[in-house]
This record gives C-alpha cells, structure tokens and sequence, in this order.
C-alpha cells in the first residue's frame, strides 16, 4: 500500500431523499439500505480499505453522527474522523481534510467520495481508483469522476466533456472537462443523453493535496483562511 495515498469519506448529509427510511437524526449513509449487513457507510470503507489502512482515511461529517461513526467503524482512529459544527456542503468540507491530512502527511495524494453510493462492479471501481491516484501523482490537475449514463436523470448533476481522451491516456478514458451543470429539467437531460459527451457527475474527486490547496487559496481564499 502507497503511504500517501489518502482517502476522504464525506458522511455529512441527512438523506432526505430516502425519506422516511432514512431520518436527519440517522441518515441513509448509516443505514443497511441494501440488506447485505453492512451500512452504505461501512461499504464505502470497505471498498477503500483495500487500498489504504485505516490510518490513511478520513470520515468528514456532522457533530451529531459523531456515535453512529465510531460504532460501526470501530477500527478507524478517532482522530480521523472530523466532525463540522455546522453542514456547509462540499468545498469547506473537503478543505478542512486537507489541513487535517497536511499534519500527517503533505505529499498527500487524495480520492474523495460520498458514502452512500452502490458500487457493483468493485474491482473495475478499485482499478479506476487506482488509476485516477497515479494520475493525480504526477499531474498538477484536478480530477474527477463520471458515470456513462443510462438514463436521462434529473437528479443528477452531469459533466460534460471535451470529447477527445487525453494523449498517452486513452486506455483509461480520461478527458477534459468543459462544463458541469447541476440538476437538469427533463428535456435537457434527454439532450445530454443523446449527445454522448455528458456523464454523471459521481461526487468522486483526485488530486495531490499540493493541487487541490493551492487551487483554494487562489479561487476560494475566503474558505481556505
């Protein structure tokens, strides 16, 4: 295992689309949703788990979940699992877990992922892990995820990408990123279906934790401080 590969696990939200299973005061990420007897949350872990010990990965979420975190993950240190006063969605989240992980290690190479998604085929998502953390390992970028869509969602956030896979990269699919859009009608999700240059925008993000701290203090300095 790379010791500086890091993995952030973001568990802060109240899953209010899963409503009324899942409740503000125990989440669907804490939840065996699937009946498999384990929580979304501790599959997550147990998918990362296989590329980085325990003291590599770090759990971001709300003060009130701090009891569901330590029972059903008993074996993570406590120190790392970091807990927000408030929920001030993604960016503060994840740039509190870069000065966190800067202590322990600041050549850092980061994958952050929701903890409520089902992940079927394990081993392609562990190669395409694999892939994206020796990408970010050498290149200065930021990078991230998308799914081929199957389906014109609405609620989903897309990617769209420039098309042309990257020189030297073409076995792994990797592209450049022109737009994202946020949660389309009905119609425009039929567009980007039909277009081919649209993917589902998986929350699923790459980086050195020297790119992804540079790029806060220069286009969100006000959080970074």
């Amino acid at each position: 295992m790379d010791k500086n590969n890091f993995c952030v696990i973001m568990a802060g939200g109240i899953g209010s689309r899963f409503w009324p299973l899942s409740k503000s005061k125990c989440p669907k990420q804490f939840l065996d949703i699937l009946g498999t007897g384990r929580t979304l949350l501790q599959q997550t872990y147990d998918r990362f788990i296989k590329l980085m010990p325990p003291e590599q990965i770090f759990i971001v979420s709300n003060l009130e979940y701090k009891e569901h975190i330590v029972k059903q993950l008993p074996e993570l240190p406590e120190e790392n699992i970091l807990l927000e006063p408030s929920r001030r969605n993604t960016a503060p989240c994840i740039d509190y877990a870069n000065f966190r992980i800067h202590r322990k290690n600041p050549e850092a190479k980061i994958v952050v992922a929701p903890s409520d998604h089902l992940i079927i085929k394990e081993e392609e998502f562990l190669r395409a892990v694999k892939q994206g953390l020796d990408f970010v390992a050498s290149k200065e970028a930021l990078l991230t995820m998308g799914i081929v869509p199957s389906r014109p969602e609405t609620g989903y956030g897309y990617i769209q990408s420039l098309g042309e896979e990257l020189k030297g990269y073409e076995s792994t699919g990797l592209r450049k990123v022109k737009t994202f859009t946020e949660k389309p009608n009905l119609e425009l999700a039929k567009v980007f279906l039909s277009s081919g240059d649209f993917y589902w925008n998986a929350g699923i993000f790459f980086w050195s934790l020297n790119t992804i701290m540079n790029s806060f203090e220069k286009h969100l300095p006000e959080i970074h401080n």
